[in-house]
């Protein structure tokens, strides 16, 4: 793929349409200035140079461009570094998309390596939060609100599934296989969802804490205190489905040995009443002389028996539920 860069700049809170990639280091050194730079599929040297021009960490560019990194945040002497990662519905699973971020003081520098992640949602959610004025708190606030909205669609979407899940558990027809590879899809899926949801807080509190260097006015406290409480329920959220898919798995196991119990309840049952006819039809079976043999009494006598017993076991069992 070829390296993408896009990026907005506000001066005194307002847009202009003046970005130039060029251009990155004087942005950040004007006082009224505001930069947003979104680099995709960035190659090493594109990174490399930019880093040496605005002063990132080198070990945090590495991180940006490496195949697979944890969601954190790693706060440095110049800027703090993040990873996050936006889920979107694939088919009947969740995709995850890894998005970095470098904060400056005056700007806001994101790396993507997907290209699934619409960008202009972010984009478009920077012009409705309107607080641009509030430099870049407002950026990463405004990214960091979409990347959690699509927790929340993943995590509702996990729970409609496991809900389906539930109602086929106690149908009359017992589940079958395909029900089992449903289930074990959907762990498979909150255990991805939870690896990138619970850390969330951790990224979180880093920009919090670094509001003085990150010049996030107060104006921005309630936004953020508002994100933080979504991450909590998303993660609160998550965790509860962590234990709803593990007891659908359980009781559908323990709905299995029960009627695995009936159906060898009844065989047993219609074994013991199959099993008389068979005796008593072999006794006089025999090739030895005995009362009856021959006889039409003897006949009688044993189909007596056979019937007489059959009923009783019959009886016996339907009482005990055994039928």
């Amino acid at each position: 793929m070829t390296t993408k860069i896009r990026g907005r700049v506000w001066r005194s809170g307002k847009p202009v349409d003046d970005f130039d990639f060029a251009a990155m280091a004087d942005y950040l050194a004007e006082d009224d200035t505001l930069v947003w730079c979104d680099i995709f599929d960035p190659s090493h040297e594109t990174l490399k140079q930019l880093a040496a021009e605005i002063g990132l960490n080198d070990w945090a560019v590495e991180d940006a461009i490496a195949e697979s990194e944890r969601t954190k945040a790693v706060v440095y002497r110049t800027h703090t570094f993040y990873t996050v990662y936006a889920v979107t519905p694939n088919g009947t699973s969740v995709a995850a998309h890894r998005i970095s971020g470098f904060v400056l003081p005056r700007g806001l520098v994101t790396v993507r390596l997907s290209a699934d992640f619409d960008m202009d949602q972010v984009s478009r959610r920077f012009d409705e939060l309107g607080g641009q004025e509030f430099g870049v708190g407002a950026l990463v606030h405004g990214l960091l609100d979409v990347v959690v909205d699509s927790h929340f669609d993943a995590v509702q979407r996990l729970d409609d599934a496991i809900e389906a899940l539930e109602d086929e558990l106690f149908e009359e027809h017992p589940p079958t296989g395909e029900f089992q590879k449903q289930t074990y899809r959907l762990r498979k899926d909150l255990v991805q969802l939870r690896r990138v949801v619970l850390p969330m807080r951790e990224v979180v509190n880093a920009i919090q804490h670094r509001r003085a260097d990150h010049q996030i006015s107060p104006e921005l406290d309630p936004l953020y205190a508002d994100l933080y409480d979504h991450v909590l329920r998303a993660a609160e959220w998550t965790e509860s489905l962590r234990d709803m898919i593990t007891t659908v798995f359980e009781t559908s196991l323990s709905l299995q040995d029960a009627r695995l119990n009936t159906v060898m309840k009844k065989l047993t049952g219609w074994a013991a009443i199959i099993a008389v006819p068979t005796a008593i039809t072999g006794f006089y079976g025999q090739n030895l002389v005995f009362p009856g043999v021959d006889t039409v009494g003897g006949f009688v006598t044993s189909s007596a028996l056979i019937a007489g017993l059959v009923i009783l076991l019959y009886v016996m069992f339907k009482r005990r539920d055994w039928l």
